[in-house]
């Protein structure tokens, strides 16, 4: 399989995939420069790209040729975790718009909602509207964004695009005469742009990019022939597009991957953990690496947190993640303590209305969540008090170890907790949600057994 990598977490890839059997090609210049060997410019059938956020990575192909590339990436360690984008790039639906804001129009998909920017329409858009759109940019479930749609449809890829309804040769980087050099000819009704990597690749490598985008356009043609207008069809997908499936790497899984990376060059410990954190700590690695080597040791916490944060006296959002892919936001809290170990200690004032979850009490005004982290935790306790400081319960939340950058503190909740009342009583809750998360594949069993393991473990000792 051939695959193309971008990201902060490409060097750890490509020796994982090369060590599995794949091919990786168009590589980077470091990629180029780190491995002894030759990188082809072909066409790659699978792309693995790393989120904006930094947090995972987008596995897209071809349909039915990424799953021996999915089955190397998901199995790096047992708090990875991936879903499904039933909405991926390149995909075409019949949608109609449900609001329009300030820059742009919310289209419901069917298969979920996109977001249809003016300057991406031919036309006025108004709500109530139906028309044809193709995801243009996917989102990755966690980040609560919506897919980015346009109204033209086309194959996109990174050595050339077809457009449907262009012209013959739309010229770009490799000009106006690129198709005589190639021999060969875009699919009739479709018109062929020349991307910036087209450059670097040999004239039989973009011929056979040109067939493999024909193919998909004869596909949608094929779709769209005796498809429904979509004034009829909305909701509706006519084509499935780019098989796309999001993976979220965990804290184990992050360190799994510096052992990887750390097999071809040298790689500090948190190597991962520190790049996914923060854009300014990314450079920073680079740079002790260049100059220092492997420093050895455990990941640097302390230093970290004096550098980048999270300070004391300042805030931290608690990203609550999902199995099923969201993120949930619980807030931002103030941070009252930041330990060298790893341990941070925040707080919230809680809005009153409704219950604690699982503990039954009311929340009032003047009610503090006090919250103590710790990075690579399978667990945290949120210790909740009256205005009179009086304690309230402990709900204990059971997720996957804690990672706790600049600005969040990361995890995914594992659904089974532990709660201690007022009175000393204790209670294990929500088995039920987690047997049922596995059952619907969104929690690996293997990780279901870590979390009932850890959830067994706390319940012994607040009992």
């Amino acid at each position: 399989m051939t695959v193309k990598l971008r990201g902060i977490y490409t060097t750890a890839l490509t020796h994982l995939l090369t060590e599995a059997g794949h091919e990786v090609v168009q590589a980077s210049g470091p990629i180029r420069e780190r491995f002894d060997t030759d990188f082809g410019t072909e066409r790659a059938a699978v792309t693995v790209a790393t989120t904006e956020d930094r947090q995972g990575v987008g596995v897209s192909g071809d349909d039915g040729t990424a799953e021996t590339v999915l089955d190397t990436v998901t199995d790096i360690g047992r708090d990875t975790l991936w879903w499904t984008d039933p909405t991926p790039a390149g995909a075409v639906f019949a949608g109609e718009v449900t609001e329009t804001l300030g820059s742009g129009a919310v289209v419901d998909l069917g298969a979920g909602e996109g977001f249809l920017p003016y300057g991406n329409a031919d036309d006025r858009v108004e709500t109530g509207d139906r028309l044809r759109v193709q995801v243009a940019e996917a989102s990755a479930p966690w980040t609560n964004g919506r897919p980015v749609l346009e109204t033209t449809v086309a194959v996109r890829g990174s050595l050339l695009s077809l457009v449907r309804g262009g012209s013959a040769d739309t010229g770009g980087v490799g000009g106006p005469s690129m198709l005589d050099l190639v021999a060969a000819e875009p699919r009739d009704g479709w018109g062929v742009s020349w991307e910036m990597a087209s450059d670097d690749a040999d004239f039989d490598a973009l011929a056979a990019a040109l067939s493999a985008a024909n193919e998909r356009a004869e596909a949608i043609d094929a779709a769209l022939a005796d498809a429904a207008p979509a004034a009829e069809a909305a909701p509706d997908c006519y084509w499935d597009g780019e098989a796309t499936t999001w993976v979220w790497f965990g804290r184990e899984s992050r360190f799994e991957l510096d052992e990887a990376r750390r097999a071809v060059t040298t790689t500090m410990s948190g190597h991962h953990r520190l790049k996914a954190g923060h854009r300014t700590a990314s450079a920073a690695v680079d740079y002790v690496e260049a100059l220092c080597g492997d420093p050895g040791g455990e990941f640097p916490f302390g230093v970290t947190a004096e550098q980048f944060g999270p300070r004391e006296g300042g805030s931290l959002e608690l990203g609550h993640g999902k199995p099923d892919g969201r993120l949930i936001s619980l807030g931002r809290a103030e941070v009252q303590s930041v330990e060298a170990d790893g341990t941070v200690t925040v707080e919230r004032d809680m809005s009153p209305g409704g219950e604690y979850d699982a503990l039954g009490v009311p929340k009032e005004a003047g009610d503090v969540a006090e919250t103590t982290l710790k990075e690579g935790r399978w667990w945290y306790p949120t210790t909740y008090r009256d205005s009179e400081g009086t304690t309230k319960g402990t709900y204990v939340n059971v997720c996957t170890p804690v990672e706790i950058f600049p600005e969040t503190a990361r995890y995914v909740d594992l659904h089974v907790d532990v709660v201690r009342h007022a009175d000393g009583t204790v209670e294990r809750v929500d088995d039920d949600e987690l047997d049922a998360a596995v059952a619907a594949g969104s929690v690996p069993e293997e990780l279901a057994e870590r979390a009932r393991g850890v959830a067994a473990a706390v319940e012994n000792v607040l009992s």
